[in-house]
């Protein structure tokens, strides 16, 4: 068993879109239309058939007060893992991402958590 699809939810798909592809660096796989939404997918540039992440409409009525209820408790939606993250931080904080966490080292791993823009807070990690 592994993991094929998780998601993100997103305000607007759009924003995510640009945010998490020119931003971050991943790259689209996946636009299917299904009427005011898309089925739309991004993944690694080096792992392009592994797992995809959804960029799915946050449309639901619980959706909004669970994603707001971890942004106010600081707690990050999901987690990103990287090889760098002091050097990841200190790329995405030029391009503009605001981080409520900087780099921060917890025994064998270094987090830091910014806001995607698309009302989440989002770690990324580096284990050692």
């Amino acid at each position: 068993m592994r993991i094929n699809v998780t998601s993100v939810m997103v305000h607007n798909q759009d924003e995510a879109l640009r945010f998490y592809t020119e931003v971050l660096g991943f790259v689209k796989k996946t636009e299917i239309p299904l009427g005011e939404a898309r089925w739309l997918t991004v993944v690694s540039p080096d792992d392009q058939n592994g797992c995809e992440l959804v960029l799915e409409p946050d449309g639901h009525p619980a959706a909004k007060p669970f994603k707001e209820a971890l942004v106010n408790d600081g707690i990050p939606y999901t987690s990103f893992a990287v090889e760098d993250v002091q050097a990841e931080f200190e790329r995405l904080r030029g391009l503009g991402v605001r981080f409520t966490q900087e780099p921060l080292q917890m025994g064998t791993v270094t987090t830091a958590i910014f806001d995607d823009t698309c009302g989440n807070l989002i770690q990324i990690a580096q284990a050692a």
